[in-house]
């Protein structure tokens, strides 16, 4: 099923819409989250008043996701939809109009100031657009938990009281984590600050904290690169003198070696930049999440 989901789609499969059942058959408010960063943050805030589900799965890329009928279900039984916005989410508008959801959407975005980035191929025809990865920044965050809050207090007024202190305690470990983050980035010297990696999603994180996220010139993302791709990849670490390679695409281990071999450069562990883990990996949670990227970060640099 594509992204081209239809209304016809769905009564074909038997999901008609007066028929579908409750998300929330205890007594909690259903709330469906785009994906499982958004996920995590509103778990947090909501607490035992809400039965939170995700579109998006851990590990998955919310970039390219094709919905499925089940995920219309999902919208069409919700009290409360949660997206990021600022263009994350490509598909939500043809899914929420094939599933005929009613409940109110959330931007967690709203407020926040955007960045903006380039995409595409190069060339006259290159898109900048606004760089919709805003979670990568803390102060960013609290910015999302206040709209989750705020949304979850209009669709459950009872519970606006909890939603309130869950959201101040989230805050005030918000605060911890980012003394941490500037803590452990002062410990990384400033000149050594850089890295290459496949993720484009670091941008709020460079420009908060003082990070560069160089791009591989030259290299896909999206399929691993060639021996001739590492060459050039090598290249660009002598010209540019940069530390540390983080290439989550790239499994063979021969060519990693290679790449620290001939570069000098330290290569790096998973950041994990779009998706939380899944339960039980090491970025189950936002927090978790942001820590491991430090201890990778941290690690990788250090020397």
């Amino acid at each position: 099923m594509t992204s081209r989901i239809s209304r016809r789609d769905l009564l074909v499969t038997g999901l008609a819409f007066g028929a579908v059942p409750a998300l929330a058959q205890t007594g909690k408010l259903p709330v469906v989250a785009s994906f499982s960063i958004l996920a995590d943050f509103a778990r947090r805030i909501g607490g035992d008043r809400v039965e939170v589900t995700t579109l998006v799965a851990p590990g998955n890329d919310v970039h390219v996701y094709e919905p499925t009928p089940d995920d219309a279900r999902k919208l069409a039984a919700a009290k409360l939809i949660v997206v990021n916005g600022l263009g994350l989410e490509g598909w939500i508008e043809r899914l929420m109009k094939a599933s005929g959801a009613k409940a109110p959407i959330i931007a967690a975005t709203k407020g926040v100031r955007p960045i903006r980035e380039e995409a595409g191929a190069p060339g006259p025809r290159r898109e900048v657009r606004n760089d919709p990865h805003a979670w990568q920044s803390i102060a960013n965050v609290k910015i999302y938990v206040a709209n989750i809050r705020a949304g979850l207090g209009e669709a459950d007024p009872a519970g606006a009281g909890t939603f309130s202190a869950n959201a101040s305690a989230f805050l005030a470990g918000l605060d911890a984590l980012e003394a941490e983050v500037r803590e452990t980035i002062a410990s990384i010297p400033r000149e050594r600050r850089r890295i290459i990696t496949t993720h484009d999603a670091f941008g709020y994180f460079g420009a908060t904290y003082g990070f560069s996220f160089i791009a591989p010139k030259g290299v896909s993302t999206e399929t691993e690169p060639s021996a001739a791709d590492v060459a050039k990849i090598i290249r660009q670490i002598r010209a540019e003198k940069i530390p540390a390679v983080f290439l989550e695409n790239v499994s063979d281990p021969r060519l990693m070696q290679r790449m620290a071999a001939e570069s000098g450069a330290n290569v790096g562990g998973t950041l994990y930049s779009d998706s939380l883990s899944p339960a039980g990996g090491p970025a189950a949670t936002y927090v978790e999440m942001v820590r491991n990227n430090l201890r990778e970060l941290a690690a990788a640099l250090a020397k």
